[in-house]
């Protein structure tokens, strides 16, 4: 594919994922066909402590990540009408290689789902309110297939959930 910008189109579809999302989830511990969220009152940087905490504890390695308020802050001035959103918000990614092998080996295309990805952000009008996330999987194809995304779902749950304190 000559011509095609790979990190651009992997910007942009990351943008696109985060517009999905931030559609899809409204209120306190939402629950939609695209994420699940807790709310928890606190400080920032505390609930952020305790995500890093239950994803390591689980034996796993944040690969990336994504400064996801810096970003629109910085590019606010780009952008005709943008107001700040998020006192802080950012994007964790990282992959279990036991899930991610039983995901891809039932069915190769679940390469797709790999790195997995939860969040976490205080909007600038609620301040306090530290919003934690994930991205949920589309458990998709053979039965093989679904127990293993499934299975991914119950981490990126139970990690949001320990982090939450819920």
């Amino acid at each position: 594919m000559q011509g095609i910008n790979l990190s651009a189109l992997l910007s942009a579809l990351l943008i696109a994922s985060i517009a999905a999302m931030s559609i899809a989830v409204t209120g306190a511990n939402a629950a939609s066909d695209v994420a699940n969220e807790f709310v928890v009152e606190g400080e920032y940087e505390d609930v952020q402590y305790d995500l890093e905490d239950a994803i390591v504890g689980r034996g796993l390695t944040v690969d990336h990540v994504s400064h996801v308020s810096d970003m629109l802050q910085r590019t606010a001035g780009v952008v005709e009408g943008a107001k700040q959103i998020y006192k802080k918000g950012q994007q964790f990614q990282f992959c279990s290689a036991k899930l991610s092998r039983e995901a891809m080996q039932a069915d190769p295309a679940n390469i797709v789902f790999c790195p997995y990805m939860v969040y976490m952000y205080e909007r600038v009008d609620e301040p306090g309110k530290v919003h934690i996330g994930y991205r949920k999987l589309n458990e998709i194809g053979s039965e093989r297939s679904v127990k293993a995304l499934k299975a991914v779902n119950d981490l990126l749950h139970g990690i949001i959930k320990e982090a939450s304190g819920n």
